[in-house]
């Protein structure tokens, strides 16, 4: 059974029995990986996060660096290549020596990298919400677990505001985070009264682009009198036709309301999202959140995606929630670096042990003592005409992640599940 909690003690009795740390070498800069998709179905999505990588690492290094020392990134492209994911890791940690690597994006990817990260005891900052039902002495989650995202979502379409829908599409792309994330919902659902005959469970393969007679049954679907909604964990470029493909049908949100998991300002780029008006996106970022720290992110990134030449963001730059998990993870593991006193992994782990960081998400992000994800707000989104997102709920501060599934059954006939600190 998989150990569920790390605790610091738990972590220094590794470090005493001799846990293969990382060599402290004595070259001028710190080596950080960047591992994400420049090529492929997932370019669409993740060749942002790397951009994002390079920013924070400037910024970073324009304050003195780490320990002293500047920040070196080595950026390598696995091309939506499952596989080569593992073997691009193996390089960055064994030939190109990083002390960390940010990355990765589909589930699938980390699970193709786990066993690599773990068996060379390497640190991966995972910044993309995920099915849960995983925890990692190597891995730090700073995307959203099921209850930070998948479980108040449906709570939402359930209600009042979010409509009461009654009846469920769970519509997917064909891998890991979309099958165990529908299993979740599936068992969540049941718990609140919904029969099997009210839920519909499709999958499409990455990269598939014909959505039309998958709209259709949707159609008939929602057809037989209870309101319908769609939950969509649809990942990478399949996103554009399904969309387009919405649009065309003449589905709406006021006649079946679809909410998005992996749909973000980024997705909606090549999109008419006219016809899309008030969908919903389930994030725990939104570009258009007002408040300070936002504004100076928002600045930054139009600064250098302008100074850079980034394509597509140098005339519209945009942010997201990937953007905002990836910017927070590297600051975190720089102030755990400074605090450990070197990059050992050991040692960088037990200083990431409640780490904050002032999140342009608009609250502190906390990296939870015991399971290695960050505590975060939860916000609901429904789509705009100019692709933007107008925020329509949120949590009252952070939520807990539970990134466990026995959380539903824990909190079963409970109201308002997301726990808030």
């Amino acid at each position: 059974m998989m150990q569920r909690r790390f605790t610091l003690k738990a972590l220094s009795v590794a470090a005493a029995l001799g846990a293969f740390g990382l060599p402290a070498h004595a070259q001028s800069t710190i080596k950080v990986g960047v591992l994400h998709s420049l090529s492929g179905t997932m370019a669409i999505s993740e060749t942002v996060l790397k951009d994002v990588a390079l920013m924070a690492i400037d910024e970073i290094n324009a304050k003195g660096g780490v320990l002293g020392k500047k920040l070196e990134p080595v950026v390598v492209d696995p091309a939506s290549n499952w596989p080569l994911f593992a073997e691009k890791a193996k390089q960055l940690i064994d030939q190109d020596k990083v002390s960390v690597v940010f990355g990765c994006w589909t589930s699938v990817s980390r699970k193709s990298v786990l066993p690599v990260f773990e068996e060379k005891n390497s640190l991966l900052f995972y910044p993309v919400q995920y099915e849960g039902e995983e925890l990692s002495k190597n891995v730090f989650y700073t995307g959203a677990a099921p209850n930070q995202q998948a479980i108040p979502a449906v709570e939402y379409l359930m209600s009042k505001d979010g409509g009461s829908a009654k009846r469920f599409v769970l519509l997917g792309t064909d891998y890991v985070y979309p099958r165990t994330t529908n299993k979740i919902l599936r068992a969540f659902l049941k718990s609140k009264g919904v029969a099997d005959a009210d839920i519909m469970e499709e999958y499409t393969p990455f990269g598939h682009s014909d959505y039309q007679t998958i709209i259709a049954n949707i159609k008939k679907f929602a057809a037989a009198g209870k309101k319908t909604a769609v939950v969509s964990t649809i990942n990478g470029d399949s996103n554009v036709p399904f969309y387009k493909e919405l649009g065309n049908a003449g589905l709406s949100a006021k006649d079946v309301p679809v909410v998005a998991f992996s749909v973000g300002e980024e997705e909606l780029r090549g999109v008419d999202t006219k016809p899309l008006v008030g969908h919903l996106a389930a994030w725990n970022y939104f570009m258009s959140i007002k408040n300070p720290t936002n504004a100076a992110f928002i600045k930054q990134w139009s600064d250098y995606a302008k100074a850079k030449n980034i394509p597509g963001h140098k005339d519209k730059p945009l942010t997201n929630d990937p953007m905002e998990a990836t910017y927070i993870g590297i600051h975190m593991w720089a102030q755990a670096v400074e605090k450990a006193k070197s990059t050992d992994t050991d040692k960088v782990i037990a200083a990431m042990a409640g780490q904050t960081f002032k999140a342009p998400g608009g609250f502190t992000s906390t990296m939870d003592k015991e399971n290695h994800h960050l505590h975060k707000p939860v916000f609901i989104g429904e789509i705009k005409a100019d692709g933007q997102f107008n925020v329509v709920w949120k949590t009252p501060g952070p939520v807990v992640a539970d990134p466990w599934s026995d959380y539903i059954a824990e909190n079963k006939g409970k109201k308002n599940v997301p726990m808030v600190k």
